[in-house]
């Protein structure tokens, strides 16, 4: 949204049982990425329990009068996607023992890039629009931008990217039970062109994890926006653009 962090605090409740060694491996990539982003661990709370959690709640500043909100699409806008889709897929087949290790690999290096570029990138090309690719899939977080800014997004299907290995995954019918439920609640307002396969449907439901940022941007500043991310040397893809709402449709998906 525009913020920079300054603290984060270490929230874990971790098994008794757990090796020491993975919770110090833990604690140790939390705090090389909270560095990364420009903050610091100012302390933290701990507890036991049998299934090992962790999180960072995150204090950090904001000028309000430049925050970029869900709510700020309008007709014409270009749409950009800063990471490729599939972690969902990928880590559910690794789970399962069935992803090769190439595509884990991959997976993982995306997941640990942080989204800090983009939105620096973004903010700096004068975008007012902005969210993350979560839990709630590529889908779910482009319908609350639809129905926050009263818009409908056109999408082109094949223009979004696509980890290597989500493909495969999806052609299995591998998915966490999270992208199944994101099929059933965002999937009514969703319409998709004839003859698409179901499981690339399915991939843009796919539950991601640590995905990248979904940019609202005027044309006009798109530009701006490539050259403040080829200065980062990061990634950003075209994959739609933002139309006058069309009832209680809020994706339409093309080819």
């Amino acid at each position: 949204m525009g913020g920079r962090p300054l603290l984060a605090l270490n929230i874990a409740a971790l098994p008794p049982d757990l090796p020491i060694e993975i919770s110090v491996a833990i604690m140790r990539g939390a705090a090389e990425k909270t560095r990364e982003s420009g903050a610091v661990i100012a302390g933290g709370h701990t507890i036991q329990d049998k299934e090992p959690k962790v999180g960072l709640a995150v204090i950090g500043l904001a000028h309000p009068g430049r925050l970029m909100t869900k709510a700020a699409a309008r007709p014409g806008d270009a749409l950009i996607l800063t990471k490729p889709l599939g972690t969902g897929c990928i880590t559910t087949a690794a789970k399962r023992d069935l992803a090769p290790a190439e595509h884990v690999a991959e997976a993982v290096v995306w997941m640990m890039r942080l989204n800090r570029d983009a939105a620096e990138a973004a903010g700096e090309a004068g975008a007012a629009c902005i969210t993350d690719i979560t839990g709630f899939g590529f889908l779910g977080h482009a319908t609350e931008i639809a129905e926050a800014s009263g818009v409908t997004l056109r999408l082109s299907l094949g223009q979004i990217p696509l980890l290597a290995g989500a493909l495969q995954a999806a052609a299995e019918w591998i998915f966490p039970g999270g992208s199944i439920a994101n099929s059933g609640t965002y999937g009514p307002g969703v319409r998709f062109a004839a003859g698409l396969a179901e499981d690339r449907r399915m991939l843009l439901f796919d539950a991601q994890t640590s995905g990248g940022l979904l940019v609202a941007l005027a044309p006009d500043r798109v530009e701006t926006f490539g050259a403040a991310m080829a200065a980062r040397e990061a990634a950003w893809w075209p994959v739609g653009t933002v139309t006058a709402r069309e009832g209680d449709t809020a994706i339409i998906v093309d080819p």
